[in-house]
This record gives structure tokens, sequence and C-alpha cells, in this order.
């Protein structure tokens, strides 16, 4: 895989998280129920096509960087280098 591989999937996971993130966020407001990072993760992975790559070395799964990445999106550590 080249960089731009990397670079449009680290992408494209970011928009699925946000937008999982958005969704159970309304779902949590609309039926007052308190979800966890998990559903989220759970839900990204769900909308995963079947033939998503699936990390091959170290020790880091996609469900852990996809936990990471939520993490920084409620923290807004994910935008803040954005613009500089």
């Amino acid at each position: 895989m080249t960089d731009t591989d990397y670079e449009f999937l680290a992408l494209d996971l970011i928009a699925r998280t946000e937008k999982a993130i958005e969704s159970i966020a309304n779902l949590a407001v609309d039926t007052d129920i308190t979800f966890k990072i998990g559903d989220i993760v759970d839900a990204v992975e769900r909308g995963l096509p079947a033939d998503y790559p699936v990390r091959t070395a170290g020790d880091v799964t996609r469900r852990d960087v996809i936990v990471q990445m939520a993490k920084d999106i409620f923290s807004g550590e994910m935008y803040e280098d954005q613009g500089t």
C-alpha cells in the first residue's frame, strides 16, 4: 500500500467514525440511553465493506484505531492542529 492509500483509509475511517458518533449521539438524545465508545466502534465496523483492509502488522487492531479516533473526536484533539 502507498502512503496515499494509508491516508485515504485514515480519512475514510475518521469520516465513518464521525458519522457513527453523530448517529449514536442523536439516538442517545432521542432515547435517553447512554452509549459507550464500544458502541461507536461496533457501528463503524458494521458499516465497513467486507473487503475493507485490515491491519496486518503490529499489535494495534483496526478496533484500537477506531477507539482512539472516537476519543480524539470527543475530546476535540482530532481538530486541534487543523488550519495551522
